[in-house]
Order: structure tokens, then C-alpha cells, then sequence
């Protein structure tokens, strides 16, 4: 009851929550009350079989949740009404969490702002003119606002991590094929079912770890979530940027300052030695991104084409016709994903630069695997600047790149609050390790709340 109010009082002004559920909610909860006043097992044989029981959560739009729309913010598809639920959502059913509703995303889940034609725009709860991040932007506010404890996510560029950093919580993409992907669209073909991930969002770092479990079903078993880790062994590294991209903003002062109080924090009180290190390849991240995200898999099987997906229960889509439409205001599509369906036609103009370009992609993941080992971690930017106003991304469309990069590297990483900035806004970090290390990380963000404080409610500053 007290999420439902919370939500209730701060949904109108944020706009996260698109579809609620909750006389239904409220149902499930009496159930959980019923269940536990008849002593249905003690506490500690309900912990192993409802490891979430009675915990309230949402889901981005994206996902299937039985009874709730799941458009995508496509117009074509907004009478759609999920009969099922997707395979993550499902698991966090039966480990008896209660869905409260579910949250905002941007078109197609294909840009960094949440905004669509279907339910309109999300903003920051930290400034309400500020941007949430994408795609889910809505599950980043709804958490960063207290409406919402932990939430469901997914990540092909950033997706989870961008809104997490934006609105100053905990987002984990994990290592790639441990979390299935099953039951949200649009899903993943072809090479892209290696870099889209499922994942945790919450509020808190402790809950990471047991969200994952659930959510990864039987996959967990290729993670070493039960090592203990020591940080004092483990081995640091630390890069500011990206190296200077033309394409990208510089990384904003205060939060190069937060990421060297942390090397700061590590150094002095757990006795490590962090070096500084330079991946020259990181200034290509854009570049490599996008032509891995549009080469073909090892089948030969071309990428699916964003152009495809915008036609989706409609009719095919012609990109300068929709520019051409936008300009008049008539248009159904969001300007970004035209944008992306311009951009795509392009990018298939130059195979030879493309394919070199794959090639640098898995020469960086050699070079990464290499430096991380199975016991290293990289300290790196979770975005260049903080949370910009609402269009800025328009004019800065790349700036996604600094979370992007890690997901045609199919590394584990965990985007981690570190308060606020000089303008009440959240500042972050991204800890990233090798492939199924993810414990590490996970160990990293407890570490990082418990030093720097984890999530700030909005309007304390």
C-alpha cells in the first residue's frame, strides 16, 4: 500500500509508471498475509522457496507481465495486451514477488531518452527537466524515486546502466547468456542475442545479487556468485575516457572527482594499487558498436533491420516518407528512431569498413579479457555527463557509447550510485570485470553503498 501511494503521488509529475496493476497487487499481498498468519513453514524454509515474498516490483514496458500492455511505445502496437508473462518476470512471480505495474521506455527500446507516441515522455525525479536515460528509463525513475524497490531491465547499449547512473541506483548488465531474454520485444536475432541482457535494477546493492539468482534460473550456474571475494586481492584498474572521441562529450568534472575519490577510497583503506590504464580502442567504441550491432552471426544471418521493427503490426515503414511527416507533425514514429532508421541504410554502404571494424571489436575484447583475467576490475565512466535536459541527446546522440561498448564485449557490469553532484543530480560509476565475473562487481557495489552512501532520495539535497 505504501509503493502504491508513492507512486500515486509522485507518478504525475515523473510519468514512469504506464500501466498499473494494483487492486490486483493488493490482492497477492492479502494472499502473502493469509499464507504467513496460517504458518504455512517457518521463516527459513519460506526464504528458500519465496526468496522475494510479498516484495513489491515493476517491469519495464518492453517485458510481457500478464494483464499489462507491451508495446514498446510503438502506436501500432498499443491494443496489445501481454496473455503471458516473460520468462524473468515469471521467475520473480514464483519467487513471490508482486508486480506493481509497468514502467515507461523509449521507441523500440532504441534510444537513451524514455520518450515515445504512445505515453509520452518520463522525467528525472533528482529535476524534473532533466532526462531519465534509456531504454528503460521509466524502472531507472520509478526505483530513483522510491516508488518501486527493484525492477526488471534490459540492456543492448547501456539500457539498464544509463537510467541507473541518470537516476542514482544500482543496474546490472550481466555477463551475456546467463539471464534469458525470452518474452520481451523487440527481442534480440541473430549476432545482437550476444550483446542484449537481461537484468536487475534496484535500489539497494544487496538485492543484486538475489535478483539475479532468481532471474537467471538454472543459467546462475555459470557464475561463481558463491565465491567469496576479498577486494584487497583483487586487481584495479582505472580509466577516465574514452580517449576523446570527436563523436562524444568530454567527461564532465565532478564526475571524473567521484571516480578518483573512489581509486582514493580503495587505495587507502582496502591497501591496493590502482593503475591507470589507456585501451586506445575505447576512442573507436561508437564505431565498433554499431558495426558489430549490424554485422551478420556465425550462420551468416544479417542483423534485423530497426527500419523492420518500426513497421511492426502495421505497415512497412519508409524512413524519409516518416522525416518527412515528422517535419509536418503528422509522423507516429519519435525522431530518434527515424533518425536510426536513416542512419542503418547507411551503415550498410560500407561492408569493407564495417568488417574491419568487427575485427577491432574482437581484438578489444582480447585486449579486455587479457587485462581483467579472472580476477581484475575496471573503474570506468558510466556516462560523460550527468543526467542532460530533456532533447539534449539529440544534438549529443552518441554519448551512450561509454555503456555501449561493454555489451559487443559481453562484459559483466554494474552501474553504481556516488551521490550527488554540485546540482543535486546523480553522480555513478561503472565497474565492469571479466566474462562470469560478475560476483565481482556485485561485491564492488556493496562495497561502493556501504563507502559513499548508495542511493539518495530525491529533494534531500
Amino acid at each position: 500500500q505504501a509503493y502504491i501511494k508513492r507512486i500515486e503521488e509522485i507518478n504525475p509529475l515523473v510519468n514512469a509508471v504506464v500501466k498499473s496493476r494494483f487492486d490486483a497487487a493488493l490482492q497477492e499481498a492479502h494472499h502473502v498475509d493469509k499464507l504467513l498468519s496460517e504458518g504455512h513453514g517457518d521463516e527459513d524454509s519460506l526464504q528458500e522457496k519465496f526468496p522475494f515474498l510479498g516484495v513489491p516490483f515493476t517491469v519495464k514496458e518492453a517485458f510481457a507481465l500478464h494483464g499489462m500492455p507491451n508495446t514498446s511505445g510503438l502506436v501500432s502496437r498499443r491494443n496489445l495486451i501481454s496473455t503471458s508473462d516473460a520468462l524473468v518476470v515469471s521467475r520473480l512471480k514464483q519467487a513471490g514477488a508482486i508486480p506493481l505495474g509497468v514502467t515507461n521506455c523509449s521507441e523500440l527500446c532504441m534510444w537513451y531518452e524514455s520518450s515515445n507516441k504512445v505515453y509520452g515522455r518520463t522525467n528525472n525525479p533528482y529535476d524534473l527537466q532533466r532526462i531519465v536515460g534509456g531504454s528503460s528509463g521509466g524502472e531507472g525513475c520509478v526505483l530513483g524515486a522510491a516508488c518501486s524497490v527493484i525492477g526488471v531491465g534490459s540492456d543492448i547499449g547501456g539500457s539498464i546502466r544509463m537510467p541507473a547512473f541518470f537516476n542514482g541506483v544500482f543496474g546490472h548488465k550481466p555477463t551475456t547468456g546467463v539471464v534469458p531474454n525470452d518474452g520481451q520485444f523487440p527481442n534480440a536475432l541473430g549476432v545482437r542475442t550476444e550483446f542484449l541482457c537481461t537484468g536487475p535494477m534496484c535500489r539497494y546493492a544487496e538485492d543484486l545479487e538475489p535478483m539475479l539468482r532468481v532471474m537467471a534460473g538454472p543459467g546462475v550456474r555459470k557464475l561463481k556468485l558463491d565465491e567469496k571475494v576479498l577486494l584487497e586481492k583483487v586487481k584495479f584498474y582505472c580509466m577516465e575516457h574514452d580517449g576523446g572521441s570527436v563523436f562524444v562529450s568530454p567527461v564532465d568534472r565532478e564526475i571524473l572527482q567521484a571516480q578518483r575519490k573512489v581509486v582514493e577510497h580503495l587505495e587507502t583503506q582496502c591497501g591496493v594499487q590502482v593503475q591507470y590504464v589507456t585501451i586506445h580502442k575505447m576512442k573507436y567504441a561508437f564505431q565498433i558498436w554499431s558495426a558489430m550491432m549490424s554485422s551478420r552471426d556465425s550462420d551468416g544471418q544479417e542483423a534485423q533491420l530497426f527500419t523492420d521493427l518500426l513497421g511492426d503490426h502495421g505497415k512497412p515503414v519508409w524512413p524519409l516518407w516518416e522525416l518527412m511527416k515528422w517535419f509536418l507533425g503528422m509522423s507516429l514514429h519519435t525522431i530518434p528512431a527515424i533518425a536510426l532508421a536513416l542512419t542503418e541504410k547507411l551503415m550498410k554502404l560500407n561492408p569493407g569498413g564495417n568488417a574491419k571494424l568487427v575485427s577491432m571489436g574482437h581484438n578489444l575484447r582480447t585486449e579486455m579479457m587479457n587485462l581483467l583475467g579472472t580476477d581484475g576490475m575496471l573503474l570506468y565512466p558510466s556516462h560523460p555527463i550527468v543526467a542532460p535536459k530533456h532533447y539534449f541527446p539529440l544534438g549529443m546522440p552518441f554519448n551512450f557509447v561509454y555503456t555501449a561498448i561493454f555489451n559487443v564485449l559481453g562484459l559483466p557490469v554494474t552501474q553504481c550510485p556516488l551521490g550527488l553532484s554540485s546540482e543535486g543530480l546523480p553522480l555513478g560509476i561503472q565497474v565492469v570485470a571479466g566474462p562470469h565475473n560478475d560476483h565481482l562487481t556485485l561485491a564492488m557495489a556493496r562495497y561502493l553503498e556501504k563507502a559513499f552512501g548508495g542511493w539518495v532520495c530525491p529533494g534531500k539535497s
